[in-house]
């Protein structure tokens, strides 16, 4: 049985790469202190306590999923652009993809009573059209509260990510994400895992921070869960994770839906922002100044 691998907060990116690739999943140890803990759960506990319980089996009925966390706070925005992370993540999908982004952020919290969700892969959320070879997504689990597995410690298959489509797991090849708050738990795509069943009497907190292959459809639609009127006031690298970037060199430009000769018909999504139109082919400003008009439409 594979051993689901443990690393201090110092690992390199390269490791933790290495470590998706062979097994699935590993743990990065206490990346967050006390205090960021704490201003994290500061920002985001109003918006958890306000949110519906999942309506069936799979989401959980004792579960709730909290999502638009970067729009909603700050320390979110930061877990999301953690160096180490990123550098991580590139490395692991960079050979399928010219540049990665956010599919999906959202708090799962694990309510006492809930029962153990059914063991999946990810990567279904696409169905089963990429092919095996190819990893879509990069996924982590910021532990916000201690995992353990009395309280739901997410369950997790080492090795699993090799296995035929059809195999299922054996009870004894299931392990625990059992680590301290401020841990990260890093899975692939591939790899089967579930939330655990919360048999305590707290609940279990985590970030669930994903990140994807460009070019796919995300499953947390970062346009409308963080419009245009909010993404304009982060940095250019956070915005060009959200999707507010070319994927490549012909996917992602929009046409402004303004009057005739109001402004050019093909440009990149960065214009929104900066009033210009960077040639996505040469590097060259193509338009230097965006009309009033573009700006009220968004």
């Amino acid at each position: 049985m594979t051993e689901l691998k443990r690393f201090p907060s110092d690992v390199s990116a390269e490791a933790l790469s290495n470590a998706l690739t062979s097994d699935g999943a590993c743990i990065v140890e206490n990346v967050l202190d006390a205090e960021a803990l704490e201003t994290l759960k500061t920002e985001i506990l109003p918006f958890v306590e306000a949110t519906e319980p999942g309506r069936d089996d799979f989401t959980g009925r004792r579960t709730t999923r909290t999502g638009a966390l970067v729009a909603r706070s700050a320390s979110s925005r930061d877990l999301v652009m953690n160096d180490l992370i990123l550098k991580a993540a590139n490395s692991f999908l960079g050979p399928f993809c010219e540049r990665i982004q956010l599919h999906l952020i959202q708090l799962i919290r694990i309510m006492p009573g809930q029962e153990r969700q059914p063991l999946h892969r990810d990567r279904l959320a696409w169905g089963g059209f990429i092919p095996a070879e190819m990893e879509p997504q990069f996924n982590t689990i910021w532990a916000v509260t201690d995992f353990t597995q009395e309280n739901g410690a997410t369950q997790v298959v080492p090795g699993s990510n090799k296995w035929d489509a059809g195999r299922t797991a054996k009870p004894e090849e299931i392990q625990y994400a059992e680590m301290k708050a401020g841990s990260v738990l890093i899975y692939s795509g591939s790899v089967i895992h579930s939330g655990g069943a919360n048999q305590s009497d707290h609940d279990r907190m985590g970030m669930n921070i994903t990140y994807a292959l460009g070019w796919l459809r995300q499953e947390e639609n970062q346009y409308l869960s963080c419009p245009p009127h909010i993404a304009k006031n982060f940095d250019a690298d956070l915005r060009d994770l959200l999707g507010y970037c070319m994927g490549s060199y012909a996917l992602g430009y929009f046409t402004p839906p303004t009057g005739p000769g109001e402004n050019p018909e093909i440009v990149p999504p960065e214009f929104l922002f900066t009033g210009k139109a960077t040639d996505w082919s040469d590097g060259g400003d193509l338009y230097e100044n965006v009309s009033e008009r573009t700006k009220e439409l968004f």
